[in-house]
């Protein structure tokens, strides 16, 4: 009997443990669920003609900002028509899944690497809420061999660096592989541009493999005359990276350069999903994922 009692008292013990543990899980739950309501926009945010996003790869704020290495990006930095985000920080590690946050608010279950086994895609995202508001998308990549290409790697193209190829197809939410275009189709008539385009250099350019300089200088040699233009028609510029160096807090540089930029720093925490729910916004799109949570960006503009 004294041996029953004992483990009748250590079940009725754990019961009391797991019910309270289980009362600390659900306040937690119920806390964050009561912080993650839908965001309202409070501002007005202006509506570029055309988006030119940029993403660079694997450096942190503190090794792009006043480094001797990334002279072009600095340049900008001190341009009137450039807001410098300095809390800018990226979701979490790993490049394909920060991409994809980016593009459409969640990692839709993908690693940080390797082709998703689930694509593709059939959950919302930028360029098909685009296309569904009578506007336009395109990725413009480096090194693509072809349009539509839909493998890993070819020479210095890495399939995980492209979002938007996980949703190629004709079913729900998915956009035309016409869309998953080669760099070398990104006009030099900017007002043949999409509403919105992804640029995503290559390994070598994009500061993953290669050096900071040389992808600072490719961004001069192929971004610097959009740039100058959009300064004057009404359009943007943004630069970001994927994630950090893994030692900086994933702290990244982000600047968004054009007509509508009042300049300076902004001081704004804000990430992945703020860049996307800002864009959304824009054009008055739905939100994707986790882009519904949080606030668009409203203080850089004029």
């Amino acid at each position: 009997m004294k041996k029953t009692s004992q483990k009748i008292l250590l079940v009725l013990s754990g019961l009391v443990f797991f019910t309270e543990c289980n009362k600390e899980n659900n306040t937690a739950l119920l806390a964050l669920r009561n912080e993650a309501k839908p965001q309202t926009a409070n501002a007005t945010i202006p509506k570029p003609d055309h988006i030119v996003v940029v993403i660079e790869e694997n450096h942190a704020y503190e090794q792009i900002i006043g480094s001797d290495s990334a002279r072009y990006i600095n340049s900008l930095v001190k341009d009137p028509n450039t807001t410098t985000f300095i809390k800018s920080f990226a979701i979490t590690y790993g490049s394909q899944v920060d991409y994809l946050d980016l593009y459409s608010g969640a990692n839709q279950g993908a690693g940080g690497t390797g082709h998703p086994l689930n694509e593709p895609f059939t959950t919302p995202n930028l360029g098909r809420q685009l296309i569904d508001a009578g506007k336009s998308y395109s990725t413009f990549s480096q090194s693509l061999p072809s349009v539509g290409y839909n493998g890993d790697v070819s020479g210095s193209y890495v399939r995980i660096h492209n979002p938007a190829a996980n949703w190629m197809g004709a079913g729900t939410n998915q956009i035309p592989a016409t869309t998953n275009k080669l760099f070398t189709a990104f006009p030099t008539d900017y007002t043949k541009l999409p509403t919105v385009s992804f640029v995503i250099p290559n390994v070598d350019r994009d500061m993953h493999t290669g050096t900071i300089s040389a992808g600072d200088i490719w961004l001069k040699r192929n971004m610097d005359n959009y740039i100058q233009w959009a300064k004057t028609n009404n359009s943007l510029f943004i630069l970001t990276f994927d994630e950090d160096d893994g030692k900086h807090n994933n702290h990244i540089p982000t600047i968004f350069c054009g007509s509508m930029i009042k300049g300076g720093n902004d001081t704004t925490q804000v990430k992945h999903y703020n860049f996307l729910r800002t864009i959304e916004d824009m054009y008055g799109l739905p939100h994707a994922g986790n882009a519904a949570f949080v606030k668009p960006i409203t203080d850089c503009w004029k």
